[in-house]
């Protein structure tokens, strides 16, 4: 006999909020449970890349916790529930596919694309939307919703016509931390460092990366990297602590060179 493990988790989070069941769980809100959604999803993108089937498997069902958590809470309060919002979605996803649940035709890939963004705008067409760029996620990391929002800009031709702009951007936004770190304002050397940020995505958003999938790939480098110079500087009895900046950068370029061994 098969069990409804969906079904089971939804009694659990029922049973965790009932007047006699878990206080923590009973005292949660929509509001103080947003860190945790945000925490399994990283574990989930970690499992990911580490290609860990029963991580991804273990994370997947901490993220699903969160959504029946949350649908739980506004089953109390009658607003919706896990059936609903899973009804949304289904319509959604019918609605949007209509070269597979209905008469429509793609070429490829990329035409579902186009297509998916099309029934969007027809979606949102009664909305009142006062900007180009408004309705970027406030809480998508800082490169990720900086490159969806120049995006959305250049799709109405606020755009560099070729990447040969983008990067003169980033020489003069370099130009300008220089000359605020100069001037000694802190509030001028924050702005422009963080417009020099700014530039350094739209770079990327040229070349179709993710930012945030360069700059993790570059944090996870420097980590490994790190994690060698140390462990060069246990070989010989010492600790960073216990080593001058030169002996350190010399081991970082070891361990760059042993990488490519």
């Amino acid at each position: 006999m098969s069990t409804d493990y969906v079904q089971q988790l939804v009694d659990i989070f029922a049973q965790l909020r009932a007047p006699d069941g878990c206080p923590w769980d009973r005292e949660q809100t929509h509001q103080s449970l947003k860190p945790y959604i945000v925490e399994e999803t990283a574990e989930l993108l970690d499992a990911i890349d580490e290609k860990d089937d029963e991580g991804m498997a273990d994370e997947l069902g901490d993220v699903l916790l969160q959504i029946v958590f949350h649908c739980q809470i506004a089953r109390e309060e009658g607003r919706f529930d896990l059936q609903e919002a899973a009804r949304r979605c289904c319509e959604k996803m019918i609605r949007r596919h209509p070269h597979v649940f209905g008469d429509g035709a793609v070429a490829d890939a990329s035409g579902v694309v186009d297509q998916w963004e099309q029934i969007k705008r027809t979606e949102r067409a009664g909305a009142k939307r006062t900007s180009a760029v408004s309705g970027v996620p406030r809480h998508l990391p800082a490169l990720h919703r900086a490159s969806k929002m120049q995006k959305r800009a250049a799709k109405v031709g606020f755009e560099w016509p070729s990447v040969d702009g983008a990067i003169a951007k980033i020489d003069e936004e370099l130009a300008e931390v220089k000359d605020a770190l100069a001037s000694g304002s802190d509030v001028e050397v924050s702005e422009e460092i963080g417009d020099l940020l700014f530039a350094v995505v739209n770079l990327s958003r040229f070349r179709n990366q993710c930012p945030e999938q360069l700059l993790h790939g570059t944090i996870r480098k420097f980590e490994e990297r790190f994690h060698c110079l140390e462990e060069l500087l246990r070989e010989q009895g010492r600790t960073p602590e216990q080593s001058s900046l030169a002996e350190m950068a010399e081991l970082w370029e070891l361990a760059k060179r042993m990488e490519l061994t």
